[in-house]
């Protein structure tokens, strides 16, 4: 008598074994991200939220994934839509790790993005109550953005 083979199981991953999700540390940057531009701390967020600021400093790690009730919950407290957590992921996000993937020109570096330096600007920019204002400080940013001879290419720090 034939034993019938059993079926294959697949190893479940696990954040100690494989690391976090490519996809929860994206969703838990853009948590990040909004969060530092609101002007929000960790610990306002996790009071508001209803978890500790532990909990949310797994979550924008990526060691923690955020469930959909959670994420809906994220989006009335950072006042966006659930799509903004998710705008900019590569289609390939599964298998390629966020690190190695080269900045696209319409997504710019998710680093200099999120640093506090430039979300810092930019709370500050929104600020200014007049648009003109506003406009001659980014005709400003531009212009000394411009290399030394002026063809009008970005210098890269």
């Amino acid at each position: 008598m034939a034993v019938a083979a059993e079926p294959r199981r697949r190893r479940r991953k696990t954040i100690a074994e494989d690391g976090p999700d490519p996809v929860d540390v994206y969703v838990g940057q853009r948590l990040r991200q909004r969060r530092t531009l609101l002007g929000m701390s960790q610990e306002k967020l996790a009071q508001t939220f209803g978890v500790s600021f532990q909990q949310v400093q797994k979550y924008e790690r990526g060691a923690n994934r955020i469930s959909a009730s959670r994420l809906h919950l994220l989006t009335q407290i950072l006042d966006v839509p659930v799509t903004y957590f998710f705008d900019g992921l590569p289609s390939s996000a599964d298998e390629v790790p966020f690190s190695s993937l080269p900045p696209s020109p319409e997504m710019p570096d998710t680093d200099r993005v999120a640093s506090r330096e430039t979300l810092e600007l930019v709370r500050a920019y929104y600020r200014i109550p007049s648009q003109s204002v506003r406009k001659r400080l980014v005709d400003l940013a531009r212009a000394l953005g411009r290399d030394e001879d002026g063809d009008g290419d970005i210098v890269e720090h």
